[in-house]
């Protein structure tokens, strides 16, 4: 077993062994709760959120994007950008011959689980497009997404069992180059 994941409790490592697709991980996430910060925000370790069963999008694509790594993957993930009227959102991501898919815990269902099937990052991100909207009066609220992010950067940081919160992962992304998801020219057929 890879030594980043000594630090994981045995009943940890044994579920961990048993989500062992991506379908898999996003049913285990889905059956977490949902993590509202009740009395502040958190920013979850892996490790913290099994032991509390609990996440919200970061949290869960953390997590994801660790079941991932012990499972011979690289821990990919991205993040989306909204409007000032709506949330960001962060996925795991993981590829399947050649195709790219996504893993997220949310508690809007379609902005889950991609198939694998997008030939790029951006193909991935453009699938979120139409479902990324308001509940008031259903305007698309989604701009920019980053390439993805290998979370080895962090590694030296021990942010898949850390007990202090990883905070310095989102605030990576909010500093991450963004791509826009909209063209400024207008389509013409």
């Amino acid at each position: 077993m890879n030594q980043l994941f000594n630090q994981f409790e045995k009943e940890e490592i044994k579920l961990i062994k048993k989500l062992n697709t991506p379908s898999k991980i996003q049913d285990f996430l889905n059956g977490l709760k949902i993590n509202f910060g009740e009395n502040k925000e958190t920013c979850l370790s892996p490790r913290s959120v099994l032991k509390e069963r609990k996440a919200h999008c970061v949290e869960g694509a953390l997590l994801a994007a660790t079941i991932l790594r012990f499972h011979n993957q690289e821990p990919l993930i991205m993040d989306f950008e909204a409007n000032k009227h709506d949330f960001d959102h962060v996925v795991a991501l993981f590829k399947r011959n050649g195709f790219w898919g996504a893993i997220g815990k949310t508690n809007h269902a379609v902005l889950r689980y991609r198939e694998p099937i997008y030939k790029t990052p951006r193909e991935l991100a453009i699938s979120f497009f139409h479902e990324y909207f308001l509940n008031k009066n259903g305007k698309k609220t989604l701009r920019s997404y980053s390439k993805p992010i290998n979370l080895k950067i962090f590694d030296k940081k021990n942010w898949m069992t850390s007990h202090e919160e990883p905070w310095y992962i989102p605030e990576y992304l909010v500093d991450a180059k963004h791509y826009p998801i909209l063209n400024k020219k207008p389509f013409v057929s």
